[in-house]
């Protein structure tokens, strides 16, 4: 009954673990991560496209949500970086950023993820992550960065550049027009910058970005923002996240539902991503479908709160962990705290400059490429390195929702290349060991004598229908180019056999049979044999073909090997060659 409740109501199972030792910790990680994510939401809703409001009100309510119901204790949601750029290039494709229609089209893609996200958790698919690469995200994220500095540079040389321009068509427009830029509209963004990296390379427990954009302002104040041609952010509203009603209208859901699957699922990989990271280091075994849950239920609220498309945060859950969080509770209080702070101190944004506001996204964009693990991947592995640059470059100069979905289909087809040509080991008995129960030896690693009549083999890997081909090939090479009509196949690696998988093994079998030869089995998983019955392959068989013990299996097919063979043979393999 309690794992019932706690599948639904997950924030339960962590409510024992509060203690005043927990909520101290989780207080002082919930006022960091407070201080961390104002700056950020703000700079994330402009990437977005929306009033920077918008991004402190997905901070208040997402986090909240996601962490009541995702199964992370240290995972902090919200707005981030490659989802504002998702959703801006999404959306503005029907509406001019910063506009009402914008912004509620904003909400109504970010009900359609949730929905989308719920949807994948209430079925239980959160196994369908570890199908797709983190190379993916690596990739997606590093172009997202690229995209997010290109976008921001027309603000901090203070070019025109319309809007709606490809990546490309924006760097021919700042080369146009960098005789007109600004100077001291790049003097406040460049010093911003270098404020935000010297604070964080000498003093790396602050607020680096928000008392970069603080020193911005003063700066912006004494130079004189109207006189220079300086434009600012503008006063935010001091107040709570309002109500909000998302477009229900069949036009618009059917506008945006196929980009609300690509929200969807990049921030579900992102998410799970995150969350398993850290939990590799506090030791915390995650739920794939709950996190989705969580994910879908924080976009489903959000979008009625006046939130857009949220998840998880690395910057800000590293920094949770970092600080000493213990439970959840630790993102709630970041939320709320927030929340204080944003109705006292909302109207000194109109202090705030744009260009600071650069300055800062290109310090938040930096931080994004994982350089160390590109290198990795460039160095290690020729597929991994495929996905990354086709990924990198889709997301460069495709739509972002391509380049999303053709990076997760890459990394699918290299899966099912790699499964679908599984290592097929020949075995053979060692003769220095034959008298201990005929132990079988791999013959690539010691050369040994083969019988001419039995071939064993091992297949290090499923047998579904992706693979058949590989292995009916060898098979089919065994008995028609080295004459063998016997073949035993050792079950120690098969993790399980579909239903294709089953026919084409019965098949073969039958073929053998024919010829006067057998297919064996042995060692087989106990869920692989189970399925076989249930498939009738093994009654289809007989039960003489399958073993629980590989020296049961070779003494009964030596039995069915030809005699006469036998007496001209002096390879003398088995224990029963000299008896």
């Amino acid at each position: 009954m309690l794992q019932f409740f706690t599948r639904f109501l997950p924030f339960l199972s962590w409510s024992k673990l509060i203690s005043k030792e927990s909520l101290k910790a989780d207080l002082i990680a919930g006022i960091t991560g407070a201080v961390i994510v104002l700056p950020q939401g703000v700079a994330f809703a402009t990437i977005a496209g929306l009033p920077p409001e918008y991004g402190l009100y997905t901070a208040m309510v997402t986090p909240i949500v996601a962490a009541l119901f995702g199964s992370s204790l240290h995972l902090v949601s919200g707005p981030t970086t490659a989802i504002s750029i998702v959703v801006f290039s999404l959306v503005s494709e029907h509406a001019d950023p910063g506009t009402v229609e914008f912004v509620q089209m904003a909400l109504t893609l970010t009900f359609l993820a949730g929905v989308y996200q719920l949807a994948f958790g209430l079925a239980r698919m959160g196994a369908l992550v570890n199908f797709v690469s983190h190379t993916v995200v690596i990739a997606f994220t590093a172009g997202a960065a690229i995209l997010i500095v290109t976008s921001q540079l027309k603000h901090i040389l203070d070019i025109y550049v319309p809007k709606g321009e490809s990546f490309l068509h924006t760097w021919m427009d700042l080369w146009q027009g960098i005789g007109q830029l600004n100077i001291f509209a790049l003097a406040v963004a460049l010093i911003t910058l270098l404020a935000a990296i010297l604070l964080k390379k000498f003093w790396r427990s602050s607020p680096n970005l928000l008392i970069a954009m603080v020193l911005g302002g003063f700066i912006t104040y004494f130079l004189g923002a109207e006189a220079k041609g300086i434009k600012m952010v503008g006063e935010i509203p001091a107040h709570l996240p309002p109500l909000s009603m998302p477009d229900f209208s069949f036009t618009t859901l059917k506008t945006l539902a196929p980009a609300a699957f690509a929200v969807a699922l990049l921030g579900l990989i992102e998410a799970v991503s995150i969350s398993r990271s850290i939990a590799s280091k506090s030791n915390q075994r995650i739920s794939a479908s709950q996190e989705f849950i969580g994910q879908g239920l924080s976009n489903v609220v959000g979008s009625f709160f006046s939130s857009y498309a949220g998840s998880g945060s690395f910057t800000r859950s590293g920094v949770n962990y970092a600080a000493g969080a213990r439970t959840p509770l630790s993102a709630i209080f970041a939320a709320l705290i927030l929340m204080a702070i944003v109705l006292l101190i909302a109207p000194l944004t109109a202090y705030l400059p744009v260009p600071a506001m650069a300055g800062v996204i290109l310090v938040v964009a930096y931080n994004l490429i994982d350089f160390k693990q590109i290198k990795h991947v460039l160095t290690s592995s020729k597929n991994e390195t495929t996905i990354l640059l086709v990924t990198f470059l889709s997301t460069l100069f495709l739509e972002l929702e391509f380049a999303i979905y053709i990076g997760v289909l890459l990394s699918l087809v290299l899966f099912l290349a790699r499964t679908s040509t599984p290592e097929i080991v020949t075995l053979a008995p060692d003769v220095d060991t034959r008298d201990n129960k005929n132990i079988l030896v791999d013959v690539s690693t010691k050369p040994l004598n083969q019988c001419p009549q039995l071939k064993i083999i091992r297949v290090d890997m499923s047998i579904y229908f992706g693979s058949l081909n590989y292995i009916q090939s060898h098979l089919a090479n065994v008995v028609e180019q080295q004459r063998i009509h016997h073949i035993l196949i050792i079950g120690t690696g098969i993790n399980f056999i579909d239903l294709s998988g089953s026919e084409m093994l019965a098949t073969e079998a039958h073929r053998l049979e024919k010829l006067g030869g057998g297919l064996y089995f042995a060692d087989l998983k106990p869920s692989v044999y189970e399925f076989l019955g249930k498939s009738h392959f093994v009654s289809d068989l007989g039960n003489t073909h399958f073993f629980d013990r590989k020296r049961d299996a070779l003494k009964f097919i030596y039995s069915k090997l030809d005699k006469d063979k036998c007496k001209q043979c002096t390879a003398e393999v088995f224990t029963e060659c000299h008896q």
